[in-house]
């Protein structure tokens, strides 16, 4: 349900009020006499009588807008100290651990010129970072801020080298010492970045203020978006929209702020730089026209394409002799990143596989002790380009589990709803007392490394389908088989048992559209952390 647009004169107080208390609602008030004060907060309609423009301009002038750019001005540059700071007491700590590494490894006592190189290393590597627009990095997807963190420590390591072999000094550097430096730092420093903006976020530090056009459901969907993916640090504080309202003012919690016309005072008012246009509806000309008149007041502007289906971060501009183009990359379909990934999979299964034997052997002999029967469980599941492959688990129901479901769903219809909903069922009779723990902590998944050396699946990718789910997949599972099934994924991160099942296949596409190294990363670690702190399995 939309109205017709109403706008709001004066959202000096909500910018103030949203910088001090960061929630609540703000009313769009439809009366042209009533004006809504609370503090600094002013509410007029954007036509208001001549007198009412007056009391606002007068409320507005009581109220301290230099503060509120100021303090957001502060508020930016704290967050970007704090994340300097932060990467410079870590490279330092990790030199520490190194040194004593060093030492305990027998390696005797670094050389000056190694324990001199301290300093400028952390300078070098704050500079790679800086250079790379990581501080603070607003707009960086996990998997590019990843991508990017990993890059400035290799040119970091990179520019030493250099440094060492033009001043000659390079064998009184103990490349052991080097080494573990930047390994720690490879593998240390994302989760230290994570935790320091979380850290932010908590105090109100992290995130600037975006604008977003477009008070349909684009807009809407985009402002959900922003508010689950906090990491980019794009904070809606207002939704404009030249035609259109949303009902009560609101937008999926955000204050509806006026016209585009609006949007632009504002940005000059109040200091917010970024827009973001969710007008997927909207005539080209008339988009064009709103850009324009955007980038005279936003420094950075930003547009969701009209490409209903087409999700893929892997983009590129491309200039056809002066005729503006999107080039859509798929990395999947690159016969040498597939062998890369399965050569990550080998590896890491193989590493993973050895230190976890002692683990899998205990499991495999407590599913035994409980009910005699076989310790795993094996079904078949499509595979790439949908050839069947036996898929292992640990064993967590009771024996002939196929038929007792098929005896619940006909004597239970809200069970058989359910099942037909997410393809499994919260309270499963079916499931042991061993069964639920494994469930409960994805143990039961284990076995399934098997499959990866077999080559069969891989620890990152789509969901294993089940054959008699092909025709629920739908037009989606050409391009979600193009990959094996994989251990994790989208799905195990996304939702997991709360993901209905044309959800979880949205997700798998969404995944072989933007597949990358950096994404796989980024989903094995989000998997770890679902998996400890995610009790909702079943």
């Amino acid at each position: 349900m939309v109205q017709p647009a109403t706008g709001i004169e004066d959202l000096g107080g909500f910018f103030v009020w949203w910088l001090l208390y960061g929630r609540g609602v703000l009313r769009t008030v439809k009366s042209r006499d009533y004006t809504e004060e609370s503090g600094v907060l002013a509410v007029v309609p954007a036509r208001a009588p001549l007198e009412d423009k007056a009391h606002a301009a007068r409320l507005s002038s009581e109220s301290p807008e230099g503060g509120v750019r100021g303090r957001r001005a502060w508020g930016r540059w704290l967050a970007v100290l704090a994340l300097v700071f932060s990467d410079a007491v870590l490279a330092a700590s990790v030199w520490g651990v190194a040194l004593v590494l060093h030492g305990l490894w027998g390696r005797g006592e670094p050389s000056v010129v190694s324990l001199a190189s301290i300093l400028p290393n952390t300078a070098v590597l704050v500079g790679m970072r800086a250079v790379l627009g990581l501080y603070p990095g607003y707009g960086l997807d996990a998997a590019e801020a990843l991508r990017r963190q990993s890059y400035s420590v290799v040119a970091t390591a990179a520019t030493i080298a250099l440094f060492a072999l033009a001043l000659q000094v390079g064998d009184m550097l103990s490349r052991l010492l080097l080494g573990l430096v930047f390994l720690i730092l490879l593998v240390v420093g994302p989760l230290v970045r994570y935790l320091v903006k979380r850290v932010l976020k908590g105090l109100g530090l992290w995130g600037k203020p975006v604008a977003v056009l477009g008070a349909g459901e684009a807009g809407a969907r985009l402002v959900r978006s922003l508010k689950e993916e906090w990491g980019l640090g794009f904070v809606p504080v207002a939704v404009f929209d030249f035609r259109l309202a949303p009902t009560g003012g609101v937008l999926e919690g955000i204050p509806y702020g006026g016209t585009v016309v609006d949007a632009l005072e504002a940005s000059r008012r109040y200091g917010v730089d970024t827009a973001v246009f969710a007008m997927p509806g909207v005539r080209r000309e008339h988009l064009a026209k709103f850009v324009g008149r955007a980038g005279l007041a936003f420094r950075h502007v930003i547009v969701v394409p009209d490409l209903l289906g087409i999700t893929n971060s892997a983009v590129a501009a491309r200039d056809l002799g002066g005729t503006f183009g999107v080039e859509i990359k798929y990395n999947l379909l690159d016969p040498w990143v597939l062998r890369a990934k399965r050569a990550l999979d080998l590896l890491a299964t193989a590493v993973g596989g050895m230190l976890i034997l002692p683990l899998l052997v205990v499991l495999a002999v407590l599913v035994w002790a409980e009910s005699r029967g076989g310790v795993f469980y094996r079904d078949y599941r499509m595979g790439r380009d949908g050839r069947l492959f036996w898929c292992l688990k640990f064993r967590t129901m009771v024996p002939d589990a196929e038929g007792e479901l098929r005896r619940l769903l006909e004597e239970d219809a809200a069970m058989r709803e359910e099942y037909l909903r997410y393809h499994k069922l919260r309270d499963d009779p079916r499931v042991t007392r061993v069964g639920r723990f494994l469930r409960k902590t994805s143990l039961d998944e284990l076995p399934q490394l098997w499959n990866v050396l077999r080559g069969e699946m891989s620890l990152v990718g789509p969901r294993p389908y089940l054959p008699r789910e092909s025709e629920e997949i739908g037009e989606t599972q050409e391009e979600v088989l193009r990959v094996p099934p994989g251990i994790t994924g989208p799905w195990q991160v996304g939702g997991r048992n709360h993901a209905s099942f044309e959800e979880r296949v949205r997700m798998d596409a969404y995944y072989v559209h933007n597949w990358s190294v950096w994404l796989d990363l980024v989903l094995l670690a989000r998997t770890i952390k679902a998996l400890t702190l995610d009790r909702a399995a079943y």
